[in-house]
């Protein structure tokens, strides 16, 4: 994909909004930010939305929208919007690059190519490294079966297009392979402290958090389909991809 798609009025209008989504979204806590709905449920204590073995790491809104730049500018250059945007909101904050903070940053990144591709190679081969990787490791080959998890991006890529395509599923297989991406690196890092009984504990909480994380990027994509087709008209531009059947309010005049 060329560069110059960032270079348009309508790629550079998508680029400033979605840096301003991702400055907001990292600032906000999914834990927080749920936080009332599981008091409300009783389940307060339910761990959901936290890095396990992580002191003090959360996942952000930023989660809900983040590989939907893949479909808009393309999966090259959609890769690039997303690392611009988290590391820009990164400087402004004065975040410390340290190592789980750089590491971080690749997850979104390879979700947003599997949601801005088709059938390509590196949509099958991540998912599958993923899975190598975690049991080769001496704690993750003892749950060897989490890692099945990552085989749900290769399942829906191999889905006939009028379903591998809906909106959802393309989002459950970009929140899956992030998933992979983080999950396969989270045994080596040396400042994280995983067992056996953690992976296990985490399966019900990774069923919820991905599905919820499916949910928001398909809400976020039939937003930004919305809004980049009502600015068309005046923002003409061959470089920016919408989907037309996620368009809300058509003109059917």
């Amino acid at each position: 994909m060329k560069l110059n798609k960032l270079l348009t009025k309508k790629g550079i209008f998508f680029l400033l909004i979605f840096s301003i989504l991702v400055f907001v979204g990292e600032r906000i806590n999914l834990p927080k930010l749920v936080w009332p709905l599981l008091t409300y449920l009783g389940i307060e204590n339910f761990p959901l939305f936290r890095l396990v073995g992580a002191e003090n790491q959360f996942f952000t809104l930023f989660q809900f929208f983040g590989p939907i730049a893949g479909f808009f500018l393309g999966p090259v250059v959609g890769v690039l919007s997303v690392l611009i945007a988290e590391i820009a909101g990164k400087i402004y904050v004065h975040t410390t690059f340290d190592l789980v903070t750089v590491l971080r940053l690749a997850p979104m990144l390879f979700a947003a190519w599997y949601f801005g591709t088709k059938k390509d190679k590196l949509s099958f081969l991540i998912p599958i490294a993923a899975i190598i990787l975690f049991v080769a490791h001496p704690i993750g080959r003892q749950v060897w079966y989490f890692s099945l998890f990552w085989t749900i991006p290769i399942i829906v890529k191999l889905l006939p297009k009028k379903y591998g395509e809906r909106a959802f599923l393309k989002g459950l297989g970009a929140t899956f392979t992030a998933h992979a991406v983080g999950g396969a690196m989270w045994n080596y890092l040396p400042s994280v402290s995983m067992t056996p009984a953690l992976w296990n504990n985490l399966i019900p909480m990774v069923i919820a958090e991905r599905i919820l994380f499916a949910a928001g990027i398909a809400g976020s994509f039939i937003l930004f389909n919305t809004l980049l087709d009502k600015a068309d008209s005046k923002t003409k531009s061959e470089y920016l991809s919408i989907d037309k059947r996620y368009v809300l309010f058509k003109n059917t005049a």
